[in-house]
């Protein structure tokens, strides 16, 4: 495509990044663009538009991030080749969307399907109080509020942040090694931009949480399967198959998706690992704060003393994930590389959702809604439980687990799971395939079920019977 026909105009009142990132998204759905053209380097493009580099970064992280392009280090940036076969240019049919349920919440103005996953229950956030927060915090709203934003994130909301975690989580650090991102992709990518390197291996939970690889894949990473059993991720596995892999991805506390925690033994073995290896570990700790029996497990950043564990947690599931905001902890030693790398980088955005938070969590807000939760989320997932027991009998058997807010229901006959899902997915059930979370095929078919909305056992009931239903059918 000739870069000349970009069109882009500083007279329409949209930031020139998103002009750029939009014509070539046009260009490639229109066909314009085909999947394994290469496009031109941000150096070459800035110079032949007369932009700034940063601009045109900016354009390409955006295309990266959602899949339109892949980045191959020396060998230039190229139109992803797993987008497959598009339309041709002025075909009016659309690709047909996928079967399975989207990983990604609904979008705006579209209600929650029944078992959506990754939404907290939003019938229950404490919404009076946070429109007063906010008229307050818009009415004091100072000069530092109405200047650039610290990339890093803003300081009060890092203070609070680190604070919580030094009483929940055991995680001594300071408010300087906290950086607060926009969702955890945004921590993904500062740790990707600040400490690895395009083709670089590391192991990803088999199954595991399916956005995190597919954010890792499209960044142009390699991931190894590296299996989950009842004690978690099998350590001893993964040095076998990749043992100078560079990095992990883990969900220690209550592993994704599947729900067990990883055991004390294996902690300790996959830290000795790293420090040997001199490779890092991505701590995803969600959902540990919705715990329902006893108190939530210690990070395992809480054991690591050589600096090797990277933290990121989220507000999406513990208040609500139109925030946007996730936080990532990083080793002292790191904290001015990661500095110097979240200059370069969007940020987290407007001060004002963060201070907001801030104050929620100062003001002893959080704490409070994290109790009321717990009890909440016990109280729900038995719902959901006690529905399929009453319902599917012992076509499913559902895996016990001491927290989180999905549930996951194996198949006992050897039925395919991504079939049931499109038969659900008919029914308007936003189900996910425990297939379509694994790298490596296996016998073993499930299905995850969010919870959080049921607000009563009648509310759960019914789609669980529009689930036989598509069992049946399936």
């Amino acid at each position: 495509m000739d870069v000349k026909h970009l069109k882009l105009s500083r007279k329409q009142g949209v930031p020139i990044y998103l002009q750029l990132y939009r014509r070539y998204r046009e260009a490639i759905t229109s066909g314009k663009l085909r999947p394994g053209d290469r496009v031109p380097s941000v150096r070459s493009l800035a110079s032949e538009l007369g932009l700034a580099r940063g601009t045109v970064e900016m354009a390409y992280q955006i295309l990266v991030s959602e899949g339109y392009f892949m980045a191959r280090g020396a060998a230039g940036t190229v139109v992803s080749p797993r987008l497959g076969t598009l339309p041709e240019p002025g075909d009016a049919k659309a690709p047909a969307p996928p079967a399975h349920a989207s990983p990604h919440p609904p979008a705006m103005g579209i209600e929650a399907q029944p078992f959506q996953l990754g939404l907290p229950a939003l019938d229950a956030f404490p919404r009076k109080t946070w429109a007063r927060l906010a008229g307050r915090k818009l009415r004091t709203l100072g000069t530092a509020a109405m200047t650039y934003p610290d990339p890093a994130g803003y300081e009060p909301l890092r203070r609070a942040i680190a604070t919580y975690l030094g009483i929940s989580r055991g995680i001594a650090c300071s408010h300087r090694q906290v950086f607060v991102t926009a969702g955890y992709r945004g921590a993904l990518e500062l740790v990707r931009r600040t400490l690895l390197q395009t083709g670089d291996q590391g192991w990803y939970e088999d199954p595991g949480y399916i956005l995190a690889r597919q954010f890792l894949e499209r960044a142009g990473l390699r991931l190894e399967a590296v299996p989950v059993d009842e004690e978690g991720l099998n350590v001893r596995l993964g040095q076998q198959r990749a043992a100078h892999a560079r990095f992990v991805v883990v969900t220690p506390t209550h592993q994704s998706p599947m729900g067990m925690a990883l055991s004390l033994p294996r902690r300790l073995e996959l830290l000795d690992w790293a420090s040997r290896r001199r490779s890092w570990i991505v701590e995803d700790d969600y959902d540990s704060e919705f715990r329902y029996h006893g108190r939530p497990l210690p990070a395992l950043k809480s054991l690591d003393r050589d600096g090797r564990v990277l933290y990121t947690g989220t507000f999406s599931k513990v208040l609500f994930p139109g925030l946007r905001l996730a936080y990532l902890v990083v080793p002292a030693p790191q904290v001015e590389k990661f500095e110097e790398m979240a200059n370069h980088l969007p940020g987290p955005g407007s001060i004002l959702p963060q201070a907001m938070v801030a104050d929620f969590m100062e003001q002893g807000h959080f704490a409070r809604h994290l109790r009321k939760m717990r009890t909440l989320y016990a109280a729900r997932r038995g719902y959901l439980v006690d529905a399929l027991i009453q319902t599917m009998g012992e076509r499913l058997h559902v895996q016990p687990q001491a927290g989180g807010i999905h549930v996951l229901a194996h198949l006992n006959a050897r039925q395919s799971d991504k079939a049931l899902v499109a038969a659900a997915t008919a029914k308007g059930l936003a189900l996910h395939a425990l297939s379509d979370w694994r790298l490596r095929k296996s016998p073993q078919g499930g299905l995850l079920m969010g919870f959080a909305n049921f607000a009563t056992a009648e509310e759960a009931l019914a789609p669980v019977r529009r689930l036989k239903t598509a069992l049946a059918q399936s």
